[in-house]
């Protein structure tokens, strides 16, 4: 099952509660070489075991731990192209903001119509190198001002 929106899902006060015991509970079963089995049980149909992949699981462990925090969550497939509004959201940044980064040819994009389309391997490619150059530069200057000993 697949949903066309990308919009994040805000937890209830009953999702946080629930998250955080669910997170609980699936952490004393992390044991990578554990099978996880789900078990469905609704009133009128037989009981069925489900058997999670283990990518699924981790997935799912990352998804109660955000949620039990009152982080809203999003899944983006990895193979997903984005508007310039959800890349941008994405990024944190104004939409005219990512056109600039577009035009320049920061950020590869493909034109459908009109409009342009990011993949969203492309965009986290650009954030952890724009993350990478930050850290970089925090770390020079941390140096810089401990040379210059200004009690950092």
């Amino acid at each position: 099952m697949t949903t066309s929106t990308r919009e994040p899902i805000e937890p209830t006060a009953e999702d946080i509660a629930l998250a955080k015991k669910a997170r609980q509970v699936l952490a004393s079963h992390q044991d990578q070489s554990m099978d996880l089995y789900v078990q469905i049980i609704q009133k009128r149909n037989p009981t069925e075991r489900l058997l999670l992949p283990p990518s699924a699981v981790r997935l799912l462990f990352t998804i109660l731990e955000e949620m039990s925090d009152g982080n809203a969550v999003t899944l983006i497939p990895v193979r997903a192209e984005l508007t310039t509004q959800e890349a941008a959201d994405v990024l944190n940044v104004s939409g005219p903001f990512l056109i600039n980064l577009l035009d320049e040819q920061r950020i590869p994009y493909r034109k459908v119509g009109t409009h342009r389309r990011i993949f969203f391997t492309d965009l986290m490619r650009y954030k952890h190198q724009l993350d990478a150059d930050r850290r970089a530069t925090l770390d020079q200057l941390t140096q810089d001002a401990q040379a210059l000993k200004m009690g950092y």
